[in-house]
């Protein structure tokens, strides 16, 4: 850990600052607040010049939305709840423009912000709406999964889905802040929470090798919400993500590695037209990318197995469909990575070690395929 975070076993709210911000925070970065109970830091968040706020959320989370328009309301702010479509279902164009049509009625001005309450989805879709409203208003982010605290409110990536693929159409938006309320998993279901560790799994491997261990060290408590082991872990992958967004808001270079995992993963939520948990789709991913890595010499046995024992430990999959390669390369092609027709994965060559791979033979990935298929 840093010197931004405190320790796991406090109460009191842990702090992770992200250098580069968005364009129009003075400070040119935002703090990521790690707790419980934090809704009344939001006004704060969003400070005195606000006075119409926003609050995107999915219709599940209906109650939710209502508590933190009441406490917008009573802090002095006009509060609106703009409710949008379930998961994935929400990450398309004529939801953005929903949205969009919500604000302009509102008479949204660019000192207005945003406010998202929900999974990974909705801060995609809420920062996208931010991003290109006005050209760009503030968005503060409230997850209320373990996959929205620890990957997709962090960072300022945003998009929606296309029939083409996953999140092919959006902008780089930091948040003014995220408030990540531990509180909030306390209701999520246990299949949630699995879901959302497949990304802290990735961070351990591309960065930060305690949180493997912990894992190991913890098996039975990981997915268990009161667990302090759980608050570290999130708080470790936040701070992973922190460091390499703070170095590379844009993904020129440094940032490609946080989709280790993902070129395959995201294959297979397009293949399964997003019916296919993100965390289990990466997981898949990463033992996929292991096997690439092994194959081509790359990476050693005993790493290889510990992507498959960890994943199976926590309860995600590692294997796919064995007769759906020609979808999922379909879909491999699309990957944001790539450049021109070179595919392009992200693959390990030690724990810690990531890299960039320019494919050199298709067949190369087939055969990986083939140590994952069912």
């Amino acid at each position: 850990m840093t010197e931004n975070t405190t320790s796991a076993t406090t109460e009191q709210p842990t702090i992770i600052k992200v250098a580069g911000g968005s364009a129009n925070e003075v400070n040119g970065g935002y703090d990521v607040v790690i707790g419980r109970g934090l809704l009344t830091q939001l006004p704060d968040i969003l400070g005195p010049q606000t006075h119409r706020v926003a609050i995107i959320l999915p219709r599940a989370l209906r109650a939710t939305g209502d508590v933190v328009k009441s406490s917008l309301d009573e802090a002095g702010f006009n509060a609106i709840l703009v409710e949008i479509p379930d998961s994935e279902e929400g990450k398309h164009i004529e939801v953005a423009s929903f949205c969009w049509q919500v604000l302009g009625q509102s008479d949204f001005t660019r000192s207005d912000a945003i406010v998202s309450v929900g999974g990974g989805a909705v801060s995609d879709l809420a920062g996208f709406v931010a991003a290109t409203w006005l050209r760009g208003v503030r968005v503060v982010h409230m997850p209320t999964t373990l996959l929205g605290m620890v990957d997709a409110s962090v960072g300022g990536k945003t998009g929606i889905n296309t029939a083409e693929g996953k999140n092919l159409v959006g902008a780089f938006h930091p948040p003014a802040g995220v408030l990540a309320d531990l509180d909030t998993l306390l209701t999520l279901p246990k299949n949630e929470v699995i879901s959302g560790l497949a990304e802290v799994v990735k961070c351990g491997f591309i960065a930060d090798a305690t949180i493997l261990d912990l894992i190991e060290d913890n098996i039975s408590q990981v997915s268990n919400p009161h667990a302090p082991v759980l608050r570290e872990l999130i708080e470790r992958a936040i701070q992973v993500k922190a460091d390499v967004v703070s170095q590379d808001l844009k993904e020129s270079n440094l940032r490609q590695m946080l989709n280790y995992g993902h070129t395959l993963g995201h294959a297979i939520e397009l293949a399964e037209r997003y019916q296919y948990r993100h965390g289990a789709a990466v997981a898949v991913g990463m033992v996929f990318a292991a096997e690439l890595a092994r194959s081509v010499g790359r990476l050693d046995d005993a790493t290889v197995d510990r992507h498959r024992s960890i994943l199976e430990g926590i309860g995600l999959p590692t294997s796919y469909v064995g007769d759906r390669w020609a979808t999922l390369l379909d879909g491999i092609r699309r990957d944001k990575k790539n450049r021109g027709e070179q595919l392009r994965f992200v693959i390990l060559e030690d724990q810690g070690k990531p890299v960039i791979y320019d494919v050199p033979d298709e067949s190369l990935l087939f055969a990986a395929y083939q140590e994952i298929a069912e």
